[in-house]
């Protein structure tokens, strides 16, 4: 009987990682992560990026994925890490897949892993910044805001595959606040920081709470997108997770 052969590349020991920032934009924040993970798996391919894959019968370029954005939520701080099979240079990797990829999937960075914080990406991805658009009076979006943050806890219910589950929606909040867009007093830009934990709070989850705290409710869906993800300390400062260096990147988008 013939032996049974593995398919698709042979395995070969990585010789460098790379992580990459990347952003949703536009109508690609529709995408789930499914559908991300097919197309950046084909752009691999066609930009002709050197991956290392996994041993086995069923080789699968080697690829980390870290905390996705949910469905139909915008994102410029999406990460993940992928192994290579020869050395190459970061930037050379971005520009690549940046040529491939649909627009509106962009990369935004490449780092060499010996260049990160020591690590791993998940480790890091310790709070989210999110950005609200709401069609709302400001005054009563902040007052809202503030009746939330004026609370211990605040349960919200989720509905999950598996039925419906009640969560915190309020401890896991580190820093919020509201301004108006400019130029429109009926739109408000709420910018809040959230702790990462299980079950993750999600932005409707946020908007839920407010609803059950302050009976507010935007008048149209709100547009929201994650500003930045990292590190994160008590006062709500979200710094870089990929570069050693200490790099705010949240206390200047809620001070904006």
């Amino acid at each position: 009987m013939a032996r049974r052969q593995p398919e698709g590349p042979a395995h070969v020991a990585p010789v460098q990682r790379i992580r990459l920032q990347y952003a949703k934009r536009g109508r690609l924040r529709f995408c789930s992560h499914r559908d991300f993970a097919r197309a950046f798996e084909r752009s691999l391919r066609r930009a002709e990026v050197p991956m290392a894959y996994s041993a086995g019968f069923h080789p699968h370029p080697k690829i980390s994925y870290v905390g996705a954005a949910p469905t139909g939520v915008g994102s410029e701080a999406e990460y993940l890490e992928i192994a290579l099979a020869r050395r190459c240079e970061p930037e050379d990797v971005r520009a690549a897949l940046d040529a491939v990829l649909p627009e509106g999937l962009d990369i935004l960075r490449a780092v060499d892993v010996e260049d990160c914080r020591p690590g791993s990406l998940a480790e890091h991805m310790q709070a989210s910044v999110w950005q609200l658009e709401l069609t709302a009076d400001p005054a009563v979006a902040a007052a809202a805001v503030a009746a939330l943050l004026a609370t211990e806890s605040m349960p919200v219910d989720r509905l999950t595959k598996d039925g419906v589950r009640s969560l915190d929606a309020r401890a896991p909040i580190v820093a919020a606040e509201v301004s108006a867009e400019a130029g429109n007093d009926t739109r408000a830009i709420l910018r809040v920081v959230v702790r990462q934990v299980t079950p993750t709070v999600r932005p409707d989850d946020v908007l839920t709470a407010l609803r059950a705290v302050a009976g507010f409710a935007p008048s149209q869906p709100p547009r929201a997108t994650r500003l930045a993800q990292g590190p994160v300390d008590d006062a709500g400062l979200v710094t870089d997770p990929l570069c050693s260096t200490e790099l705010s990147v949240s206390r200047a988008a809620i001070e904006h």
